[in-house]
């Protein structure tokens, strides 16, 4: 198994929100285990079948994370302090994220947008079917913190909405 194969499967474990997965072929033998969402690290652990037990080290690997870009335009993202007025909506599921209802639609809200509860802010993709998110809250979306057609896990938060 070369260096991609292992990396690909690392980014799919990642995506499928699995805690551990464990993979034999041949004379080898991996093992990669997910961390807590707080420590944001994935471990792999891979070593020659025929190995002494007391050989195999585990080491931790970072995972690499792309900031997440404001497709709204906005340049400047809001400061830490002035996050605490904002209500943040996240994820109830895991899936992909869409903003759009199809590719040739606009967006159900862009930065900017009043929105009221009940509103649908985006879809989330899981095992096929399509799941309208609606706001909790009333008030105008300041951020949208994914990028369109992305993974998303449970409880990730996806826009920034200040409620006043």
């Amino acid at each position: 198994m070369d260096l991609k194969e292992i990396q690909n499967l690392i980014k799919f474990v990642a995506k499928s929100g699995a805690s551990e997965v464990k993979l034999e072929t041949g004379d080898v033998k991996i093992t990669i285990k997910t961390g807590s969402e707080d420590d944001g690290k994935t471990y792999v652990q891979q070593f020659p079948m025929n190995m002494p037990q007391q050989q195999m080290q585990q080491a931790p690997v970072q995972q690499q994370t792309q900031p997440q870009q404001d497709s709204g335009g906005e340049s400047s993202a809001p400061k830490a302090s002035d996050d605490d007025k904002y209500v943040t909506i996240k994820s109830p599921i895991i899936g992909t994220f869409y903003r759009k209802p199809a590719p040739d639609k606009k967006a159900f809200v862009e930065v900017g947008s009043k929105i009221n509860e009940g509103d649908v802010l985006c879809t989330i993709e899981a095992m096929k079917l399509f799941n309208e998110i609606e706001s909790e809250v009333s008030g105008k979306i300041v951020k949208v913190l994914v990028d369109d057609s992305s993974p998303v896990e449970y409880d990730q938060p996806l826009f920034l909405v200040d409620p006043s």
